[in-house]
């Protein structure tokens, strides 16, 4: 990775998981000939090492989008970063084509993104957390070819400025618990479930719950269903049961990259009519396999007469408080409105999470984005926020734009088209930006004569 103090990149990343990792790589290969046309690149990522929600690497949970959804194949088919390239260059292809499936194991696909992220290693600087982007002092947008980006090294030989011409933020999604359940040692989001799974004694989890109606909290209450055959287990459905997701090929069309034109440039009626008909094709809702796994579980029980699985449907966490070593949940709703409260020894909270929000990060910058009369973000087709015209510099967001560009926004299914249309945009950018600069120097170069 290069360490010039001074270099202005054309495009720095914040934040590096699949979405930014595919960013590189389109970057990459975008490269034609000459190293005139190189877009320089530098990714900055707070966590130590490359990690995309690790703690959700259950057993047997496969990936809820086709393996052709990877990183680069609807951008460019033939790259060497595609998944199945992944599979021929770790000896598996053969095996993989013969198990039949479209849909690998979340851990295999997660094998995938550090194999391809270790290929474009030498732009990626882990440990660095951006805690600011700003204009460079005293210069207005109009004035600047580029940001500051002030960054934090996590492993304590302090601070220092990255400048770019272009920033890409990619922060994820942040964690959403219900009101008044705080996270501890006992009570848990699913984004942290395994790490906090693994450092409980199984045995002193007798009795668990959790809280949440989509594929997470299906997969983490079948997981420690399996694991733990002393405890009972208590899903706390909001809904009643949990409902499936339509995958059906028509359905699906919505995650294709012709979609997005159709909500983007749509009217309200439109983008309602997205999100109304097509909300059960990602949110709240659990593959058919699950279901049918759990309800089956469930059965079983039910005929050897016991009752180690239980659905508190139409219920919701409404609070939770520690009693000693005991830890107390609340709990609203069921088909009489009651409140009742239930003794854990462990609560998982599944309950999703809250859109990227990237206002903290841009500061005074802020004033000069353009927002929509519900005061979000206002983005353009390529995904740059919209700014004052004076504004030089691009601020992309992959994350965060589901109000301008619909259900791909935050999902694996659009990252290729994606990657590859703000790729296209920042060279378009830069291509203009060096015609107008050629121009003027041709002025300046007339008039001194």
């Amino acid at each position: 990775m290069s360490d010039h103090k001074n270099e202005i990149y054309d495009v720095v990343g914040v934040g590096f998981g699949p979405s930014n990792l595919s960013l590189a790589i389109a970057l990459e290969e975008h490269r034609p000939s000459g190293m005139e046309n190189e877009i320089s690149s530098l990714f900055l990522e707070r966590q130590a090492t490359f990690g995309w929600h690790r703690n959700m690497l259950l057993p047997s949970a496969t990936m809820q989008i086709s393996f052709l959804k990877d990183l680069v194949s609807f951008r460019n088919p033939t790259s060497s970063f595609s998944f199945v390239a992944y599979l021929h260059a770790s000896g598996r292809l053969p095996q993989f084509v013969n198990n039949q499936d479209f849909f690998p194991t979340r851990q295999e696909f997660h094998h995938y993104l550090e194999w391809a992220q270790a290929r474009v290693a030498d732009r990626i600087a882990y440990g660095s957390e951006v805690l600011s982007v700003r204009l460079p002092s005293g210069a207005g947008p109009e004035r600047s070819d580029h940001l500051r980006l002030e960054v934090e090294d996590a492993t304590g030989r302090g601070g220092r400025t990255v400048l770019a011409r272009n920033v890409v933020i990619s922060t994820g999604l942040v964690p959403s618990m219900p009101a008044g359940a705080d996270r501890d040692e006992r009570v848990w989001h699913s984004s942290e479930f395994l790490e906090k799974y693994r450092r409980m004694d199984p045995r002193e989890l007798r009795r668990v719950a959790v809280a949440g109606a989509g594929q997470s909290a299906a997969e983490i209450t079948r997981f420690l269903y399996d694991e733990l055959p002393h405890a009972q287990v208590c899903a706390v459905v909001p809904s009643y049961g949990y409902s499936i997701a339509d995958d059906s090929p028509f359905a699906n069309q919505v995650f294709d990259p012709g979609a997005v034109d159709a909500y983007y440039f749509g009217t309200e009626q439109t983008r309602d009519a997205f999100w109304r008909y097509h909300r059960n094709t990602n949110y709240s809702v659990v593959d058919d396999d699950v279901i049918r796994g759990l309800y089956r579980r469930m059965y079983d029980d039910e005929v050897r007469g016991v009752r180690r699985l239980e659905f508190l449907n139409l219920m919701r966490v409404a609070g939770v408080k520690r009693v000693g070593a005991e830890t107390r949940v609340c709990l609203q709703g069921g088909p009489d409105g009651a409140v009742r409260e239930l003794n854990v020894d462990a609560l998982v909270c599944a309950t999703g999470y809250d859109a990227m929000e990237p206002t903290h990060l841009l500061g005074d910058l802020d004033r000069i984005c353009l927002r929509d009369e519900e005061g979000r973000y206002r983005v353009e087709r390529d995904y740059r926020i919209a700014t004052a015209p004076d504004m030089r510099c691009g601020i992309y967001l992959q994350g965060g734009t589901e109000h301008t560009h619909g259900l791909t926004s935050s999902l694996l299914s659009n990252i290729a088209s994606r990657s590859g249309e703000i790729v296209d945009s920042i060279v378009a950018r830069r291509t203009a930006r060096d015609a107008e600069n050629t121009v003027l120097a041709q002025v300046g170069g007339d008039v001194s004569e």
